[in-house]
């Protein structure tokens, strides 16, 4: 008698979209966008040559990590605006070469996305379109099902997040949500990455504070080739490295 052979087929992985935070979905793998401006400037920082950025949700966690560990660039914004009495702000332009070997950055929204997202994957990573192509690669090897997570602007939806994330989520291999399809067609809408960007609040909000170079900046695509990834939890912070 012949046996016939099973072959165990993995389901697709599947892709889902939050608009925000706090609607984020569980999942192994997580990708957290804050494409105006967090993870682009954490992209860019570490493809600068920073080892590690410390992402704090509030300021006064920032400043107590710097006392407690002597060392490391204060960096962050809040509303657009350089936090008083940090060395740096929140732009990918102040990030071209290293002040040290360690950033600690609190934003208005894309560090706490990030701080969320690292309670609930095992695997958390931060996208921007300065390295798109680069995650998705990461995201699609792993074949595990992603949550991309748009940070928003204070746990609302923002056009420039959602956008990146239908880029992203075209790009990959995966069963699309129905949240996931309405990001896709967000993207689908726009004729450009800066187009796509300059259509939000948050590009206004930047044009308001005098930083419109940055919506620029962070339009530009797959420039780099880092993926920046969760690599420690604190009480404090969260570790993003290479």
């Amino acid at each position: 008698m012949q046996l016939t052979a099973f072959v165990r087929i993995a389901p697709p992985m599947r892709v889902d979209v939050a608009f925000a935070p706090a609607l984020a979905s569980p999942a192994p793998t997580a990708v957290v966008i804050d494409v105006l401006r967090a993870t682009s400037t954490i992209a860019q920082a570490l493809d600068a040559g920073y080892e590690q950025i410390h992402c704090c949700a509030d300021v006064d966690d920032a400043l107590t990590l710097r006392r407690e560990l002597g060392r490391g660039v204060l960096a962050g914004e809040r509303e657009c605006v350089r936090i008083p009495g940090f060395d740096l702000g929140n732009s990918p332009r102040e990030f071209l070469e290293p002040a040290a070997e360690l950033a600690i950055l609190s934003t208005t929204n894309g560090t706490r996305a990030l701080v969320a997202a690292a309670e609930r994957a095992e695997r958390v990573y931060a996208a921007s379109f300065l390295n798109l192509g680069a995650v998705a690669e990461v995201v699609r090897e792993a074949g595990r099902d992603v949550s991309l997570v748009c940070a928003g602007v204070l746990e609302a939806f923002a056009m420039d997040d959602a956008y990146c994330a239908g880029r992203l989520a075209a790009l990959l291999d995966g069963e699309l949500t129905d949240a996931a399809h309405a990001a896709v067609r967000i993207a689908e809408g726009f004729k450009s990455s800066e187009a796509g960007l300059t259509a939000s609040q948050s590009a206004r909000n930047l044009l308001a504070a005098g930083l419109d170079d940055d919506i620029a900046w962070c339009a530009r695509t797959d420039v780099l080739t880092v993926v920046p990834r969760l690599t420690g939890t604190t009480t404090l912070a969260v570790a993003i490295s290479l």
